[in-house]
């Protein structure tokens, strides 16, 4: 029976992409308070996320169990991973279509990609994690998440809203289309991310590399496959024969990764089948028969040593920041400790593209280089919805942690404070109650004194001058959000260093002031 030339590998990437599209756009608000399936499945499967977790917080967690399951896999098959499932590999394989093998850059050969990933782990190793930077599921997330969903999202809108204005009273005829768009594809709500080009920009540049070699990225860059590719140095499955044949030689031009040289390079075979697929001959197969060659498992010492000492040099380094930075970050509810949310936090995105009320947004700079991509609540752009709980719901390490509702409500974001040189009843004694009418706690963290008081034609009125219970606060930021005055909010929620739970204020139940 003739061999088909389609290589099952190829098949099971597609049906991996789709996967990944498939739980990307369901991780969204689509009406339920709950997300069952969401993407970051991709994220706890990803043995770097695990292991710089580990390495980082000196601890393992149970949601991260399929990277430690990934990486027993690939001891034990190889590095069929980046061959098999990972999104980012198969996107470079749609956009390259075909194996280009052209002088590859010169800096990027040897050891490079150990003088990424050694450092990376290292630095964990010494509480600074920042795999998530350069881990190829984080980098595709970040681009679709702050960049190609959003312009998506908003060209889909735009193009209704000129076909409605085209086709006029008969409109109505595409209702249904755009109500199956707005309910199972669109963005919930429209929201444009600070470090959107960069995230996209940083996937462009991934995709640009392929014009110097296949796969360029994944052989001589990832974090992620430089991993596995050590991992795999393990496996026992060995492909025969190692080199390549001498009155043959065509599996060069069919190989992605390996075949730079004669000798196939076990750390980089992708098993992907294509040699076995396409060769002529059918002398290519996968055997059980120990290790391959007799190379050694592990990069030199001096890599080795290079790595740990970079590693530490590099959490000192992003260390560094302005005094006070981190006091003055507002993190999604439940963070309580600024140390072990860093430590914990991928910079994958998913908080901010669930957040109900669009208050989560990149942090650039505001929590020092070692924030960088992680999520930082703005009061003034949105605010922590009092009921919902996604963004610990889709969080694949737990840093925001994934708490009943009723409990969320209790956690401790911020405390609001009042500009009393900027506030209407205090500044010019002009009542204005917004931030205690939107207050969602049932008891009101802000309320509203009545004095006595003389308008500027003499006539006595009663002047409601607001302040802010500070026990029953949460630091929500619907007061922030909602006060009229433009610009400068007249009350703002700041970060405080105590985030213990509110303990003097019953939150039974669901506020009337939702």
């Amino acid at each position: 029976m003739k061999r088909s030339k389609v290589p099952s590998a190829r098949i099971s990437q597609l049906l991996f992409l789709l996967l990944f599209l498939v739980l990307f756009v369901q991780t969204e608000y689509r009406g339920s308070d709950r997300i069952s399936l969401a993407v970051n499945s991709f994220f706890r499967a990803d043995p770097l996320v695990g292991l710089s977790y580990f390495l980082a917080e000196k601890s393992y967690l149970v949601l991260l169990l399929p990277a430690l399951l990934m990486a027993v896999a690939t001891v034990f098959l190889g590095r069929f991973f980046c061959g098999w499932i990972c999104p980012l590999g198969t996107i470079l394989d749609l956009v390259t279509g075909k194996i280009r093998k052209t002088a590859p850059l010169k800096f990027l050969q040897g050891r490079f990609k150990y003088w990424l990933l050694f450092p990376l782990l290292f630095a964990a190793l010494f509480n600074m994690n920042l795999a998530g930077l350069l881990d190829p599921i984080a980098i595709l997330v970040r681009a679709l998440t702050f960049s190609v969903y959003p312009l998506f999202g908003d060209t889909v809108r735009q193009g209704w809203v000129g076909l409605y204005r085209v086709l006029g009273e008969g409109r109505d005829v595409l209702a249904p289309g755009y109500a199956f768009l707005r309910d199972h594809l669109l963005p919930f709500r429209e929201t444009f991310y600070p470090l959107a080009f960069l995230s996209f920009g940083l996937f462009l540049g991934i995709v640009f590399l392929e014009r110097y070699e296949t796969r360029l990225w994944c052989r001589r860059l990832c974090p992620l496959g430089t991993l596995l590719g050590l991992l795999a140095r393990f496996s026992p499955f060995s492909r025969s024969p190692e080199t390549l044949c001498p009155d043959c030689g065509e599996c060069r031009s069919h190989c992605p990764t390996s075949f730079d040289q004669e000798l196939l390079q076990q750390e980089e075979c992708l098993r992907c089948m294509s040699c076995r697929v396409r060769c002529r001959f059918s002398r290519v197969s996968f055997l059980l028969g120990g290790f391959a060659g007799n190379r050694p498992y592990l990069p030199e010492r001096r890599v080795l040593l290079g790595g740990l000492v970079s590693g530490f040099f590099l959490a000192r380094l992003f260390r560094f920041r302005s005094p006070g930075a981190s006091a003055a970050v507002l993190r999604p509810p439940g963070v309580r400790d600024e140390d072990t949310f860093l430590k914990k936090c991928v910079r994958c995105g998913e908080c901010m593209k669930v957040c109900l009320r669009s208050a989560l947004y990149p942090a650039v700079f505001q929590a020092g280089f070692e924030g960088l991509y992680t999520p930082v609540l703005i009061p003034r752009l949105g605010y922590c919805e009092y009921n919902c709980t996604l963004c610990g719901q889709v969080c694949p390490t737990g840093a925001i942690p994934d708490l009943p509702p009723e409990e969320k409500r209790r956690e401790v974001i911020g405390k609001a404070v009042l500009d009393r040189n900027h506030c209407l009843p205090l500044a010019k004694g002009i009542n204005c109650i917004v931030c205690e009418e939107h207050c969602p706690i049932p008891r009101k963290a802000i309320r509203a004194e009545a004095v006595p008081s003389v308008d500027g034609s003499g006539q006595p009125f009663t002047l409601r001058k607001p302040y802010v219970v500070e026990e029953l606060c949460n630091g929500c930021g619907i007061c922030e959000n909602v006060c009229p005055l433009e610009e400068k909010s007249a009350i703002e929620v700041f970060a405080v260093k105590n985030r213990a739970p509110l303990s003097t204020v019953d939150f039974e139940g669901d506020s009337p002031y939702r």
